[in-house]
This record gives structure tokens, C-alpha cells and sequence, in this order.
């Protein structure tokens, strides 16, 4: 998996939630490292729950900015978010019982997801939020 790198894409004209992409993008990006560096499984381990908590937080965080404002695809939203985190918390727990579980697979698809997701649907709610004076 290639490094995730920010660019003109990735910001949805929300101060908050672009720093927030940012960070889910460098953790994903630490994640990558560690198993380029063969770092030992509990390293990987932590790291990924550090990303699940994070992608939770942000997840919680973006919803409630969404709902405060009557965001109309806030439902969307919410099912993609839900689907996202299940399917990350299937693979850390697969990853946390077993060292052979490949983690090189869910980098792919975070990295994919994260960017499709904010360069889309989240597109969409940085226009919509940007017209209510929302930055």
C-alpha cells in the first residue's frame, strides 16, 4: 500500500473535519510503516485500535456536526460509517487472536474507503455546511 497523501481532494471546507481526515490519514500511513518495518504484532495491534478508536470519534464527530446543521443526508452518512467501522473491527479482532491474519488486505481498503468516502460523500456536506457559514 502507497502512502496517503493529502491534496485539494481530500478538503471539504471544514476546518475541523479536514484536520480530523488528516489525522486518520497519518495513522493509517504510521499502520503501513509498522508492518513495512516488521514491527511486532502487539505494536500492529495497538495501532490499529488506535485507528478504530479515532475513525469512532471522528465518525461521532462529523454525525453530530451533520445533525446540528439538518444535513438531509445524514442517513447515508451513518450507514456508511457503520459499515466501515464493522468491517474494521471484524479484521482487529481477527488480527488480535491470530498473527497471520494480512493486514496488507484492510490497508488497501481503508486507504481506498477513507479517500472515495472523503472525497465524496464528505464532499458533498462541506458545500452543503459551506453555504450555511459553516468553515
Amino acid at each position: 500500500m502507497s502512502l496517503i497523501t493529502w491534496s485539494h481532494a481530500c478538503t471539504v471546507g471544514v476546518k475541523a473535519m479536514d484536520d480530523q481526515h488528516g489525522n486518520l490519514m497519518d495513522t493509517l500511513n504510521e499502520l503501513r510503516l509498522m508492518l513495512l518495518r516488521s514491527s511486532a504484532h502487539e505494536e500492529v495491534n495497538e495501532q490499529l485500535e488506535r485507528l478504530v478508536q479515532f475513525t469512532s470519534l471522528h465518525f461521532e464527530s462529523e454525525e453530530q456536526l451533520l445533525e446540528q446543521n439538518g444535513y438531509p443526508g445524514l442517513p447515508e452518512h451513518r450507514i456508511a460509517h457503520r459499515r466501515l467501522l464493522s468491517e474494521i473491527r471484524r479484521t482487529v479482532d481477527r488480527a488480535e487472536q491470530s498473527s497471520h491474519v494480512a493486514i496488507g488486505p484492510l490497508l488497501v481498503f481503508l486507504r481506498d474507503w477513507y479517500l472515495n468516502h472523503i472525497e465524496g460523500l464528505d464532499q458533498q456536506y462541506g458545500a452543503w455546511l459551506n453555504e450555511r457559514g459553516i468553515f
